[in-house]
Order: structure tokens, then C-alpha cells, then sequence
């Protein structure tokens, strides 16, 4: 059942247009105080809430869906309290004192409380930037227990939802105590919260895993009443989803008078994601109420069309710093968002190169120390910042009321993820979002415009709603039995009822519970790897308290390269070049970086972190030590997992657009000068089409093809590709894919093979790869031990914490991959196998996409044999033999790189 309030015709009633009605008249007093009123969406859940319905709600950033999503329990909690605690409040509020919330996490104390994003553009008195964050109802008798539970995907959010809610608590004298419980708590505040749990607790889906595996964990549940979802978009498309799932399906047990309450950014299937809040039947699909909110200002969208030479290749976008510059110069507070950590520690460095005005541009990362990453987001909320570089650390969460103009660098990669972004920008419901898109060559061009296009048309890309990982429940079937004893049918039907493990097979659940008790047939000869036990009773029981500690020192689905710590500390570099003695320990501690960047590196080098340029002194146990450098050419840390894919959406507008000549007059004159020129020299592919162009260059031959499916999905097939060719005597030699083409070369002649009939270009593309040939290269490859290896992390089965150290990478591989070869030899069938190619398929391979590309061209590939490199094949040749270093010097090699490619594509 979906409300669209409007502009959307509703399909059911919308919201009471009787405020007074709706909200108990001290609610009503406290907005007219700040100038506001109560918007629909925020009352429709509040009538949601009393017919005891679970809803999501769907609203653009600004529209107030914090304060909607916290509303019902506000109200509950206060008119419940209201008769009989005046002279408890009168009594107590002189002794309220400052909250725990302040200070925690944030390297120090808090900047001065900041409202809730309003549902109104006027912005909040000046005079409440002065409240502090207090506790009204800190010393009253609670014995009605935990009311509402707050999750975020983000810690930082937990911690900036808490101030704001004090303002309407502690102004409305209301007698509710919240607290937040992150990884950042300390360890006797969480002691006490299970023993004496505030009203509101705002928490993570690792922290609710951890409260669900304790022998307490029915008594602090049992008085729930709500769960309010913040950024659910964001929670249910990776591993934290299921887990947070599973953990939910143990509430509706624990819990059963428990609603939900989803708060979502737009998305493509918002009834889907319903399904996230509700128990789902057997046989059948349940979902909760949808909510959408109407009326939020179209965002203005442009593309930087540069007055510089705009590149064939590459990702740094340098060639617009000045004219980004400027805009930054033209603003008060600019985010520039960019796809990776290393493209931002770059940009970070080149705007200081070029700021003259001495304007304070900051940077943001995950992978900067926490107190730095508040430092710079309370500057922010301070209005202090003209311009932060930053990634997808701020994608989610604290909401930037100043912020006027997002730019974004490079394809946005999928229109979702840059409403998201662009969201950042003017949180007010009705004012326009300012965003400038930014791209960094000629390719990206494409993808920017038709992105621009679907932001007009409110177009969304986000994925469909997962299918449950095994090596989560495994998890989740050990943090059961960490708590209380569990029989297998009961906790069957219970996994069953949350969404993503709706289909799950008993046969699939029972290898899962086995896997936990013993390792699986292959590995139950070993003692460590049984950590569950049945009793007398038959119900499955932790096998040692052991198990129980190791279990809570490694849950989440977060399985990160080991990180070490980055320390500032004086130079030990002698004038000539030599050393000074010995290293001082200590210094200012600047983040973390990934073990494997420092592996590359000896005493020396200099490389961008932190926004400044240092020199790699030393490594000793997990400290990085470096001192400030000042080098015109360092390496910039490539971090694992920083692309995002380009979604199937905008890679079928861009198909669409390539194959639309009249759409190219919107594009800059650059582009469609190369357009016109490929046109000349072979042709544009079609939609449904894919182009293949044979040609020779410097004593080898190259097959360039041009799928628009993205970077994962071509690196899948040029893997496959590389094995046909070598069976048809192609003698292949290598392969590159960026997001839109697929180069290979080799030895062979593949125009001469092709026109002899010696080449079938439909049977070398045929979808049956997808069988044998993609299994015979599984077996051969690193990457499935790569994905075996975070399974085995998530599933508990390898323990990369423990209560006395935590194991260095080489210690993790090492025993991944000797489980990894048993099971393949003993046991192809093991679960944790299972759950490794699912990861490939829908992850690093992206099996889906490609099965789907190869459908489509069937029948409709198109052969171009040149004598030269056709001019959009100049971008993904330049990525062959690419360094993943930044730096100025590389551009120049790539611009004179791109030069004689280009002068040879023109002929």
C-alpha cells in the first residue's frame, strides 16, 4: 500500500490536514516557535504509527525525515509521560547535566546543538545555536524499558541524530532519554545500558548483532516498540543488509508488538524495499506502507564544458582545477565529491597548489583519523569551509544546511548515487540543489549527460534487494547461539521471515548450522573449527566461552585489507641523504593506510596523506612512521575497493545516446568532433549492438569491442575472450577493459582470421563461455581465493581478532588459502565454497550483466577491420601498461601517449 502525498496522486489518503488533531498541542506550539509546520509525510507516519503499521518513507534530503521517522515515538513518549511526570520534570531539571552524547567519537566536545533538518526553508533562531546537548529525563525512574532503536549505517550519524533530537526534548521538556551506543562507547556505558536502557538508543547493525548475542538480550528487547532504519537505500545493498536483517528477524521474535519505521532517499522499487520492515510470510510476499513525500525543487544539474583540451583518458581531472577553483571562489561552502580516496588526496593537493586566495578547502576520507574527520565536519557546521575534497564518507549523514553547490568529478557512475550526492547540497525541501558535473575525459562526457538527464526525469538505479549471504547467517547462527540455546527448526522459521532469506532452502540452512558446528565434512577432523554444540535437549549451544569472546571481537560484514597506522613524526634524513639514529616513537596520529601500499615502499619515499605530502621513514608492529616532505611528484595510495561499477541504467543511455545522432548536438564540441571522426574512420555501434574493430599497431595485433557494461563485467570477459582466442590459435598476449571497451592483443592476425573464416566472432561472444570455460578459469584463478577469503573472515570460520593479537595479512592469507585448497579437493560442494562464487557472480565478476550483454548481442555483431587504431578505441588503448600511481608526470606521459594515438587514428 503506497501514500503519494502530493504532488503524486495518492492511491491512499493522505495525511490529516487537521494538524491539531494529529499532534498533542505542545508538538504544535514547538513548531510554530521555530516557524514551521508539521509537513504531511511527517504526520502520515505519525497516523501510521497509531493503526500500529510498519511504513518507509520515501523523501528527497531536507524534507525533515529524521524528525518524521522519530515523531511517533516523540509523541508516545511525551503524552504518555505528560499527566503524571510535571513534578518530576519540575523536581529533577535542575539537576540535569551534560549527556553522555557529548564529545563521544568526535575528538572532543561538540559544536553548539544543530536542529533537525526542518520542514521548513527558514532557517532555526540564532539563539538555539546556543542550547546544549542535555538529558531531560537522565534522573527519572524509566521502568518501561527500551522504547525505540535507531540504526545508521554510519556511527558519526548516530552520534549528530542525537544532538538534534535534544533540541525538540530538552525544549519541549519531554521526560526521554537518549543514547547513542557505537564502537566509539565506552565499554561501562554499554554495561550499563543493558542493565538500564535509555528510551531512544541510536546504534549500527554490528552493535545490534552484539546485543542480540548476549543471555540478556530478551529482557532489553522484550519492551521495544519501534525500530527506526536511517539511509535504508544505503543498509540493505551490501552484507550489513543481511546481517542487519537477520537481526531484525530475531526482534520481531524477542518483540512481537514491534513496528518499523524505513527511512529512505528515492529509490527505483520502493515497495521491494518494503518488504525490508516486515515479517515475511511463507509461500508469499509482505511489505510495509509507503510513504512519498512530494514537493521538493528540481536540482540544477550542469556539465563543466572546460575551455581547456579535455583529455582522451584518464581520471585526475586536473585539466579543470583552475575552473573548479573558481566556482569554489563563487560559493560559500562547496563539496567536491570524487570516486576514490587517491583521486581525493590529488585534488586536495593540486586546489592548495593553486590557491592563491588562501580560501579554507579541507578533505575528507574514511581512512583519515576519526578526529580529524569531525574536525572538518564541525568546521563545516560551523560554516568555517569554503570547499571540502571528499568521497563517498559523505554521501550518507550529516545533513549541510550551507552547503550551495556540489561538484562532482569524474561519471557519477549511476544516477541514484549522484541524487544522493547532490542531495548534500541546500537541505531545504523547497530549494533547488546546485550540482556540477565534472568529467575527466571525452568518455565520461557521455556518461555525465545522459546522467543530467536522468536526474530530469527522476530516474533511479538502485539494485534490487538482495539475496541472503551464507557466510552472513553463519555468522548470525554463531551469535545465537552465543546468547541463548537455539533449536534448528525454530531458528529456521525465524531466518525465513526476513526479507533477503525469504527463498532460503532447509537443506541450505542445515549446511550452514553444520558448517558452524564442525567446519563441514571436510574440516570436522579439526578440533578449532567446531563452535557449537547440541545439549541433552538437542539445542545448539556455544562449545566454550572462547567462542563466545571470539565472536564478539570479529562481527560485521566490513572485511577490510589490514590497515596500519600512519604517525607524524620528525625526519631522521641526514643532509646527504643518510640517517640521523634511531626513530622517536609517538607523533600525531594522521589515519590509516592499507598494508599492502606500504609494502611497496622503502625508507624514502614520499607519498599524499592527510592532505600534505610525507616521507616514509619507518614500519615497526602496526606503525607507520613519516615526516613531512616536499616532493613535486609523490605516489598517492591506491585503496582496494574504490571504483564504484557503472550502473546497467546509464550504460543503456549511453548506448542510447551514441546511437542518437541528433542527441549529439547537446554535447561540447570536442566530443562531437571525435564522434564525427569515428564515424569516419569505422562507425558508432548501435543500441543493441556491439562494435568489434580488428586492426594492427607496433608488431601486434588488437581486438578493441565495445559492450558499455562496465569495468567488472569487461575484465570477466576478457579473461573468457583470452582463453577462446588461445584455442583458436589467436596467441593472445594480454587484455585491458575500462568502462566502456575491451582491448586484447596478441600475436595473431585476427583481421586475416576473421575474413578466413579461422575466427567466428558469434562463437567466440557465445553466452555458453558462461559454462565450462568460466569454470575451468575459476579454478585457475587468485580471485576466488580472494573472495573465499572475506567469506571465511565474515563467517567466523577464520578469526582475524583475538583477545591477544590481531593477525597481520600474511597470517590471514596463509590460512584462507590452505582451508581454501582442502575444500576444493575434499569438498567442492562446502558451503563457504557456495557463498564464495555467489560473491563472484553478483560482485568482482558481475556474471549477470555480462550473461545479459552476450543475450543482447546476439546476432548483432558488427566487424571492422582497419588498418590503424580508430579514434574510440584512443581511451582504453592508453590503459594498457598504465601505472596506478597520480601524479603530474604521469599525465604527461599519458598526454603524449594520447598524441601519437591520436595523430595515427586520424591517419
Amino acid at each position: 500500500m503506497t501514500a503519494y502525498l502530493l504532488p503524486v496522486p495518492p492511491r491512499v489518503s493522505p495525511a490529516p490536514q487537521d494538524d491539531s488533531a494529529a499532534l498533542p498541542d505542545h508538538f504544535l506550539k514547538w513548531f510554530a516557535a521555530r516557524g514551521w509546520s508539521p509537513r504531511a509525510h511527517q504526520l502520515a507516519l505519525l497516523d501510521k504509527a497509531r493503526a500500529q503499521r510498519s511504513a518507509l518513507l520515501i523523501a528527497p534530503t531536507g524534507a525533515g525525515k529524521t524528525l518524521a521517522g522519530f515523531l511517533p515515538t516523540l509523541v508516545e513518549l511525551g503524552s504518555a509521560a505528560r499527566t503524571n511526570t510535571r513534578a518530576a520534570l519540575a523536581k529533577h531539571s535542575a539537576l540535569s547535566t551534560p549527556s553522555p552524547l557529548v564529545g563521544e567519537g568526535r575528538g572532543g566536545g561538540p559544536p553548539a546543538a544543530v536542529p533537525i533538518a526542518g520542514p521548513s526553508s527558514q532557517p532555526p533562531a540564532m539563539a538555539e545555536s546556543s542550547i546544549k546537548v542535555t538529558t531531560t529525563g537522565r534522573n527519572l525512574p524509566r521502568p518501561a524499558g527500551l522504547h525505540t532503536l535507531y540504526i545508521s549505517p554510519l556511527k558519526a550519524l548516530a552520534v549528530d541524530i542525537a544532538r538534534n533530537l535534544e533540541s525538540p526534548i530538552s525544549e519541549m521538556g519531554l521526560p526521554i532519554k537518549v543514547e547513542t551506543r557505537t564502537g566509539d562507547t565506552p565499554a561501562s556505558r554499554k554495561q550499563r545500558q543493558r542493565r538500564y536502557p535509555p528510551d531512544i538508543l541510536l546504534t549500527t547493525p554490528e552493535q545490534l548483532a552484539l546485543l542480540l548475542s548476549s543471555d540478556d538480550a530478551p529482557f532489553l528487547f522484550s519492551s521495544l516498540k519501534r525500530v527506526v532504519l536511517d539511509e535504508l537505500h544505503a543498509l540493505v545493498t551490501s552484507k550489513r543488509g543481511d546481517l542487519l536483517s537477520l537481526g531484525l528477524a530475531r526482534l520481531w521474535r524477542l518483540a512481537p508488538e514491534m513496528r518499523m519505521i524505513g527511512l529512505s532517499a528515492t529509490v527505483a522499487e520502493p515497495e521491494q524495499l518494503a518488504r525490508f520492515l516486515v515479517p515475511q510470510p511463507i509461500g508469499a510476499e509482505a511489505a510495509a506502507d509507503v510513504v512519498v513525500a512530494g514537493g521538493a525543487a528540481q536540482p540544477v544539474v550542469e556539465m563543466l564544458d572546460t575551455r581547456e583540451r579535455l583529455p582522451w583518458a584518464g581520471h585526475t581531472a586536473r585539466h579543470a582545477m583552475a575552473e573548479m577553483y573558481e566556482l569554489i571562489k563563487a560559493n560559500k561552502t562547496t563539496l567536491v565529491f570524487v570516486n576514490t580516496r587517491s583521486q581525493a588526496e590529488m585534488l586536495f593537493q593540486e586546489f592548495w597548489r593553486i590557491n592563491d586566495d588562501n580560501l579554507a578547502i579541507a578533505l575528507h576520507h574514511g581512512s583519515l583519523d576519526v578526529a580529524q574527520r569531525r574536525k572538518v565536519e564541525d568546521a563545516m557546521a560551523a560554516g568555517k569551509l569554503r570547499g571540502v575534497v571528499c568521497t563517498s564518507s559523505l554521501d550518507l549523514g550529516v545533513d549541510w544546511g550551507d552547503v550551495d553547490l556540489v561538484i562532482n568529478v569524474g561519471a557519477p557512475k549511476g544516477c541514484s548515487r549522484l541524487m544522493q550526492r547532490i542531495g548534500r547540497a541546500n537541505h531545504r525541501l523547497d530549494e533547488a540543489s546546485r550540482a556540477v558535473l565534472v568529467p575527466a575525459n571525452r568518455f565520461e562526457v557521455l556518461e555525465c549527460s545522459v546522467a543530467i538527464d536522468a536526474v530530469a526525469d527522476n530516474a533511479q538505479d538502485t539494485p534490487p534487494l538482495r539475496t541472503g549471504a551464507l557466510d552472513v547467517l553463519a555468522q548470525h547462527v554463531l551469535g545465537c547461539a552465543c546468547g541463548e540455546p537455539f533449536a534448528s527448526d525454530e531458528l529456521y522459521a525465524e531466518v525465513i521471515a526476513a526479507a533477503p532469506y525469504a527463498m532460503l532452502s532447509r537443506a541450505d540452512f542445515d549446511d550452514v548450522v553444520d558448517f558452524v558446528a564442525s567446519g563441514g565434512y571436510a574440516l570436522k577432523t579439526y578440533e578449532r573449527f567446531a563452535r557449537i554444540k547440541q545439549d541433552t535437549k538437542g539445542r545448539w549451544r556455544v562449545a566454550n566461552p572462547k567462542v563466545r569472546q571470539s565472536y564478539r571481537l570479529n562481527v560485521g560484514t566490513i572485511v577490510e585489507e589490514a590497515m596500519l597506522k600512519v604517525r607524524l613524526v620528525r625526519s631522521r634524513a641526514g643532509a646527504k641523504g643518510g640517517t640521523t639514529g634511531a626513530i622517536a616513537r609517538g607523533g600525531r596520529l594522521l589515519g590509516e593506510i592499507e598494508e599492502y601500499f606500504i609494502e611497496g615502499l622503502t625508507p624514502g619515499d614520499t607519498f599524499v596523506f592527510g592532505g600534505e605530502i610525507v616521507r616514509y621513514e619507518t614500519l615497526a608492529e602496526d606503525q607507520v612512521y613519516v615526516s613531512r616532505a616536499n616532493d613535486a611528484d609523490p605516489k598517492v595510495p591506491s585503496y582496494m575497493g574504490g571504483k564504484f561499477p557503472l550502473s546497467t541504467y546509464l550504460a543503456e543511455r549511453v548506448r542510447g545516446l551514441l546511437d542518437d545522432r541528433r542527441a549529439w548536438m547537446q554535447l561540447p564540441e570536442q566530443v562531437r568532433d571525435w564522434l564525427s571522426l569515428q564515424t569516419d574512420v569505422s562507425r558508432i555501434p548501435a543500441r543493441r549492438e556491439l562494435l568489434v574493430e580488428t586492426f594492427p599497431r607496433s608488431s601486434k595485433n588488437y581486438l578493441v569491442c565495445y559492450p558499455f557494461e562496465g569495468r567488472l563485467a569487461h575484465q570477466t570477459l576478457g579473461m573468457l575472450l583470452t582463453r577462446r582466442l588461445e584455442r583458436a590459435r589467436a596467441r593472445p598476449l594480454g587484455f585491458v577493459a575500462n568502462e566502456y571497451a575491451l582491448a586484447v592483443w596478441g600475436l595473431g592476425d585476427m583481421s586475416l582470421m576473421v575474413a578466413q573464416g579461422r575466427l567466428d566472432l558469434a562463437a567466440l561472444f557465445d553466452p555458453d563461455m558462461l559454462g565450462d570455460d568460466l569454470e575451468a578459469w575459476l579454478d585457475e584463478s587468485a580471485l576466488m581465493k580472494r573472495t573465499f577469503r572475506s567469506c571465511a573472515i565474515i563467517s567466523g570460520l577464520i578469526a582475524r581478532r583475538s583477545t591477544t593479537e590481531e593477525k597481520t595479512r600474511r597470517q590471514v592469507l596463509f590460512s584462507t588459502d590452505l582451508v581454501y585448497d582442502v575444500l576444493r579437493r575434499h569438498q567442492p560442494d562446502h558451503m563457504l565454497l557456495r557463498a564464495a562464487r555467489a560473491d563472484a557472480a553478483t560482485g568482482l565478476l558481475d556474471l549477470r550483466r555480462l550473461g545479459d550483454m552476450l543475450a543482447r548481442i546476439e546476432g548483432r555483431i558488427t566487424h571492422r577491420p582497419l588498418d590503424r587504431v580508430s579514434p574510440l578505441a584512443v581511451p582504453v588503448m592508453l590503459e594498457i601498461g598504465r601505472e596506478s600511481v597520480y601524479g603530474e608526470a604521469a599525465d604527461e606521459l599519458l598526454a603524449e601517449a594520447a598524441e601519437e594515438l591520436v595523430k595515427e587514428a586520424m591517419g
